[in-house]
C-alpha cells in the first residue's frame, strides 16, 4: 500500500515538479502559501501529506506544535493512515520549519488559521468525515476549528493540548504568562537569539513571537469553551491525551472543556508521573536523537497504549 501521492496531480499540482519530493512532502502546500518551498524549508520539517489511492471516509488533520514541525505528529499520523485507514494531512504553520527562521518575525495566529483551514479543505475534498487533532498549540488550533468550521465532522483529538499555560498554584503563573504575551512586554522580552540547534525537527526555544501569538489563540478558546455547559454541550466527540509530568500546558484547559462535553463522548488518556513524559513527547513513539548520538527529546513509552485506546475511541458513536 502506497503512503504518498506526490504525482502532480489534483490539490498536489506544484510549481516543484522538477524537485525530489522529500517523505510525504506535501507539495501542493507551497503553491498556496508562498512563504514556504522545499528550498527554504528544514529536511524532515515538510508539510506532509498521506492518502489512499481509493479515497476514504475518514480523514484527519494533524497540527504540530509552537516551535516544532509535522514530524511530531508523523507517528501518530502514520497510525491513522495505515491502521485505521484514514487520509492524513499535516500543515506546516506559518514561521516553522525554516532554514532562516529570522526570529519568527511577523508570525500571525491569523495564518496559522489559514494552514489548517486549507488542510481541513483539502481533508474534506477526498473523505466525507474529517477529523482534527494536534500537539500544544497544535491541540488549540484544533479545538478552535471544530468549533468554527462545518467540515469537521469527526472526532477532535488533543495531545498535551494548550488549552491554558501551567505554572503555580491553581495556574496563576500561567494565567499571568498569558496576560504579560498579550502586551508589548512580549517584544522587549524576545532577545532574537539564534532559534536554529541541534534538534533537527524545531526551533531551539519558543520564541516570544509565536509564544504571544498562542496567547491570543488560547483567549479565543476560553470564549469557545464559555458558549457550552451541560444543559448545551460541547457537540463533538474528544480524545485527549495527557501527561502529569507536563510543565508546559496546565491540565485546566482539558478539564474545562471536559466539564462542558458529553461524558460518553470524551476519552481521557492520563500518563501518570512515572514513566514521567514531557509536553511533547507524548506524541512520540521514538526519541529524537542528535548527530552526536545525545537524546534530544524521549520517546513515550506508553505511546502504543495511547494508540489503542484511539482505536477503541474509534467505536465511540
Amino acid at each position: 500500500m502506497p503512503n504518498r501521492l506526490n504525482d502532480q496531480t489534483g490539490d498536489n499540482m506544484s510549481s516543484q515538479q522538477g524537485a525530489a519530493a522529500r517523505e510525504n512532502e506535501w507539495l501542493g502546500y507551497y503553491d498556496r502559501f508562498g512563504y514556504f518551498s522545499p528550498e527554504a524549508v528544514r529536511d524532515g520539517c515538510q508539510p506532509r501529506i498521506m492518502e489512499h489511492p481509493e479515497p476514504p471516509k475518514k480523514a484527519i488533520v494533524l497540527v504540530h506544535g509552537l516551535s516544532d514541525s509535522p514530524w511530531f505528529m508523523t507517528a501518530i499520523g502514520d497510525y491513522f493512515f495505515k491502521r485505521l485507514g484514514y487520509n492524513v494531512y499535516m500543515p506546516l504553520l506559518h514561521c516553522h520549519g525554516l532554514k532562516e527562521p529570522n526570529g519568527m518575525e511577523g508570525v500571525e495566529l491569523e495564518e496559522w488559521k489559514s494552514n489548517v483551514s486549507f488542510a481541513v479543505n483539502t481533508a474534506a475534498s477526498k473523505a466525507g468525515e474529517v477529523s482534527i487533532g494536534g500537539l500544544s498549540t497544535g491541540g488549540a488550533l484544533g479545538l478552535y476549528m471544530a468549533a468554527i468550521n462545518p467540515k469537521i465532522r469527526g472526532a477532535l483529538y488533543l495531545f498535551s493540548a494548550a488549552l491554558d499555560l501551567a505554572g503555580g498554584p491553581f495556574g496563576l503563573f500561567g494565567e499571568l504568562k498569558e496576560k504579560l504575551l498579550l502586551t508589548f512586554l512580549a517584544d522587549l522580552l524576545d532577545f532574537n537569539s539564534p532559534l536554529i540547534g541541534d534538534n533537527p525537527y524545531r526551533y531551539s526555544f519558543v520564541d516570544m513571537d509565536g509564544a504571544a501569538q498562542l496567547a491570543r489563540l488560547i483567549k479565543e478558546t476560553d470564549t469557545i469553551i464559555d458558549l457550552f455547559d451541560q444543559r448545551f454541550p460541547f457537540p463533538g466527540k474528544v480524545f485527549a491525551a495527557h501527561s502529569k509530568c507536563d510543565t508546559t500546558a496546565d491540565i485546566a484547559g482539558i478539564e474545562a472543556l471536559q466539564k462542558v462535553s458529553v461524558p460518553e463522548r470524551f476519552k481521557r488518556f492520563d500518563i501518570d508521573e512515572d514513566p514521567g513524559v514531557p509536553h511533547a513527547s507524548v506524541v512520540l513513539e521514538q526519541p529524537i536523537v542528535g548527530n552526536d548520538g545525545k537524546e534530544l527529546e524521549p520517546r513515550n513509552p506508553v505511546f502504543p497504549e495511547m494508540m489503542q485506546a484511539i482505536a477503541a475511541f474509534e467505536t465511540i458513536g
